[in-house]
């Protein structure tokens, strides 16, 4: 089944909102159609659904029991929710009549519309007319599926079952969503909604909707595109506030529109980068396999978000608290010495011959023991950590022995329940936890992961959303984006370096003295300026001078210079000729550029001319503050640089204030900028200075000076 990007929705009126929330949870039923709406009404009625359900068909007399109306007219009144599977030329008007009805919301099952050419697009307009306020899912998708209530909108077999309280997925690939209602990891699944073409109803007016249900414990979100930006935010934001995490997988990395890229920052400042930076504005936990997104909304849904990631674990193999050991670092989860009484409470239960620490090897000296291992689990589970873990691999019941690995079990529920702690018990291998164990834990408040790693990646993403949920207040949406046009970018102009500089010095940017000089007056220039000296050409529209030899670094005499003039006459008659800025702690790239769905984005990174080969970046979406920045330059890998490593210093506000002079630029000239980037930007123990500089705008540009002296530190000229 293909399915297109989703295209941005409107914003619901209150009718609609109400709508939706009448299809995401039907009291009343009809299904319109055929072979595939008869499964509908099978499945509703095997998940136990026990509302008003009718079935419409012109010439069956039933579909799965239910005696069918000959149209949708029929019906004595506006049902909650419809699935129509009928022919796509007809589905229009069977959603027209029953928007008339004043059904509440409708899932199309049929393709053939947008995604399939231009007489499909014509059908789907029709469509979006004739749903009117109603709610509608797809078309081309497989449809809806509500285990809180027991209504199954949906054509095929499922997995699911009946739950008091779960998670909510909206899934862009209906493959993936039948396949994840299959799983045996115990994720307790309350509503699945397949979104296809996304015609009228969303992804953010589904998360909206579904925050509306208090049984919904988080929400998932299978995307294969981004959709409407300042709408996912809004709704996120709300997410956070009504503290439901929501989690993302999202496949694909296709480029979201055409774009010249220049600078070494748009480059590296990707369409899937941009995702990264949204999610991680919003608090939204972004994860890269379908595995891990069932375990991280488990955990969610068993412990919501955690206050820290620090872990204490216990296993009876010194094998498997080593590979814990080994995983924590790069999942982002710290293992936190065991407190005093812990230790003491361990020992007296453990004895002379077992070491304790965290992760903690208890051997086997207790196992099998119900006593023992609950007063180990018990001083375990009382040391204080934000999540305390339980490895264990349950061996097979049909050829083994399971006995004592039911004692280690109880024993560790006895633990839990006398202490309240968050508890997992974490399996190495999927299969060593078997489904019928895994619903026992998760029935008794422990949540059964299923992999290490996924455990431990789990955890930090707990730790993430909680640390969004408590500054929620302080999250900016992302700025409006403003659409430039194809003439906008045709008209686009690129300033030269010395303008480039001369513009971002107004706002406070640190660069180099310098000079603009004919060749004959380079040398001049050079001795003003004191030696050592760097030289480049002065070439209207060129964007890397490296590339064409037109930089010289290092000239260190008159003749020197003179040499270098002569070298690249080629390229032009002006020269911009600068001071030379010593080595220091580190390079920079500063830069933001326009993207077509996420707007002005500021990336920083590792700079020079490694910036592309080292890829060492990070991207915050604007508009950003001081803290969102200084929180961004912690993820960097060089981040230990600029904190002071071995040593080498570096000024991080000097960094900070060079971020606030770019964005000041940025904010200044945002209608019409469309790229700009500082590389390098050479960091030192008491400064920064803008070595190199590239501004790119659309339609004409303003004459600036070529003649520069630099601010000097308390803001006068030198």
């Amino acid at each position: 089944m293909r399915t297109p990007a989703t295209t941005p929705t409107a914003t619901p009126s209150t009718t609609g909102r109400s709508h939706l929330r009448r299809l995401l949870a039907p009291r009343s039923l009809v299904v319109v159609g055929g072979r595939a709406a008869e499964v509908a009404v099978r499945q509703s009625r095997a998940i136990g659904f026990e509302g008003r359900l009718w079935a419409v068909h012109p010439d069956r007399d039933s579909l799965g029991g239910v005696p069918c109306l000959r149209s949708v007219s029929e019906l004595p009144e506006g049902p909650d929710a419809a699935f129509v599977a009928v022919p796509r030329e007809h589905t229009p008007g069977v959603v027209e009549a029953l928007a008339a009805l004043g059904t509440g919301g409708v899932v199309c099952h049929a393709s053939g519309f947008a995604e399939d050419g231009e007489h499909g697009a014509a059908l789907q307009r029709d469509l979006v007319s004739a749903a009117g306020e109603m709610a509608l899912v797809g078309p081309n998708c497989l449809g809806l599926l509500n285990y809180l209530d027991g209504a199954a909108l949906w054509p095929e077999e499922h997995g699911g079952s009946r739950v008091d309280r779960g998670v909510a997925v909206i899934a862009q690939s209906g493959n993936i969503a039948e396949s994840l209602t299959m799983q045996r990891r115990c994720l307790p699944l309350a509503q699945l909604v397949t979104i296809g073409n996304s015609a009228v109803t969303g992804v953010a007016d589904l998360v909206e909707g579904m925050l509306q249900d208090d049984r919904v414990t988080a929400i998932g979100l299978l995307l294969e595109a981004v959709p409407d930006v300042a709408r996912l935010s809004r709704v996120a934001l709300e997410a956070l506030r009504r503290r439901v995490p929501l989690v993302v997988l999202k496949s694909g990395s296709s480029d979201l529109g055409a774009r010249v890229t220049l600078s070494h920052t748009s480059s590296l400042a990707g369409s899937d980068v941009l995702a990264d930076a949204l999610f991680e504005r919003l608090g939204i936990v972004r994860v890269r396999r379908l595995e891990a997104f069932v375990e991280t909304l488990k955990l969610l849904h068993v412990h919501g978000s955690l206050p820290g990631a620090r872990v204490v674990s216990a296993s009876c193999s010194g094998g498997e608290a080593a590979h814990l050991a080994d995983l924590a670092p790069a999942a982002g989860v710290t293992l936190p010495d065991l407190p005093a009484p812990t230790r003491e409470r361990l020992s007296a239960v453990l004895g002379d011959r077992v070491t304790v620490r965290n992760p903690l090897d208890y051997h086997t000296y207790i196992w099998g023991r119900h006593d023992q291992m609950a007063a180990c689990f018990t001083a375990l589970l009382g040391a204080g950590a934000d999540e305390h873990l339980l490895l264990l691999d349950v061996p097979r019941a049909d050829r083994c022995d399971t006995a004592e690995f039911e004692t280690a079990l109880s024993a560790f529920e006895d633990a839990h329940a006398a202490t309240g702690a968050r508890a997992c018990v974490v399996a190495s291998l999927p299969e060593g936890l078997p489904e019928p164990v895994g619903a026992r834990l998760l029935a008794a408040g422990i949540a059964p992961m299923q992999g290490v790693t996924d455990c431990l990646e789990a955890v930090a993403a707990a730790a993430r959303v909680a640390e969004a949920q408590e500054r929620v207040g302080d999250i900016a949406p992302p700025a409006p984006v403003k659409a430039l046009g194809s003439v906008g970018q045709s008209r686009a102009r690129l300033l030269d370096e010395p303008s480039a500089k001369a513009a971002l010095e107004t706002f406070g940017l640190p660069v180099p003295r310098g000079r603009v000089a004919p060749a004959d007056e380079a040398v001049a220039a050079a001795t003003g300026i004191g030696y050592p000296v760097v030289v480049k050409a002065v070439v209207p529209g060129l964007a890397h001078k490296s590339e064409v030899a037109g930089v010289r670094v290092g000239l260190s005499s008159d003749r020197e210079v003179a040499d270098a003039v002569a070298s690249m006459h080629s390229l032009g008659p002006s020269f911009l000729v600068e001071e030379m800025v010593p080595d220091a702690t580190l390079e920079m790239v500063l830069g933001v550029t326009r993207d077509p769905q996420f707007g002005l984005v500021l990336t920083m990174g590792a700079g020079g001319v490694l910036a592309e080969l080292l890829r060492d970046v990070v991207s915050v979406l604007l508009p950003a503050t001081r803290e969102d920045v200084r929180r961004a330059l912690t993820r960097l890998r060089c981040w230990p640089l600029l904190a002071g490593f071995r040593g080498r210093d570096a000024d991080v506000e000097a960094v900070l204030d060079a971020v606030s002079s770019v964005l000041g630029y940025a904010d200044a000239h945002r209608g019409e900028l469309l790229e700009l980037e500082v590389n390098p930007l050479v960091v030192g123990p008491t400064g920064v200075v803008a070595v190199d500089a590239l501004v790119r705008l659309t339609g004409p540009l303003v004459d600036v000076p070529l003649v520069r002296e630099p601010l000097a530190s308390d803001g006068s000229r030198r």
